[in-house]
């Protein structure tokens, strides 16, 4: 018997809503170009969704009854500016702009309008270790590094 079902990870995050969960899935499909895979709704509460984002499983459900709870996701994409504009577009918050940190990858992130908080990684470098200590101590990756840590989206 496997341990993880064909199509997941050995992690899968939950996103839970205090009733979004119809309008957050409607958001991943047309920002992230998401397949919705499961809906169970009753008396129109989401007890349970699934859609997949790239290769990866995100389980969704409502819960009307719970604090506050968003969720912290990191996604690598093929196309960083695309996703940001189509998450503006949808009513999403940039809370970091684009930035090119020292080991390769664009940085940006930002928030939907159920307050969970995306970080989108578009891979722009492939520097070497070599390079990337020297990206490391480059004044201006360090500007890029301060500016991203210091944009934490409250």
């Amino acid at each position: 018997m496997q341990v993880v079902p064909d199509g997941y990870h050995t992690v899968t995050p939950w996103m839970i809503s205090p009733g979004t969960t119809a309008q957050l899935i409607d958001f991943v499909v047309d920002v992230f170009d998401a397949t919705e895979l499961a809906r169970l709704e009753v008396g129109g509460v989401i007890g349970h969704a699934e859609v997949r984002i790239g290769d990866s499983v995100v389980m969704m459900f409502d819960r009307p009854d719970w604090p506050s709870t968003p969720a912290f996701l990191r996604l690598y994409v093929a196309d960083d500016a695309e996703v940001l504009r189509r998450a503006v577009e949808r009513g999403a918050s940039v809370v970091t702009e684009p930035t090119e940190l020292f080991w390769g990858d664009r940085v940006s992130r930002f928030r939907d309008p159920f307050g969970h908080l995306w970080w989108i990684h578009q891979r722009v470098a492939e520097p070497t270790e070599e390079q990337m200590n020297q990206r490391l101590h480059d004044p201006e990756f360090a500007k890029a590094m301060e500016y991203v840590q210091g944009s934490v989206g409250r």
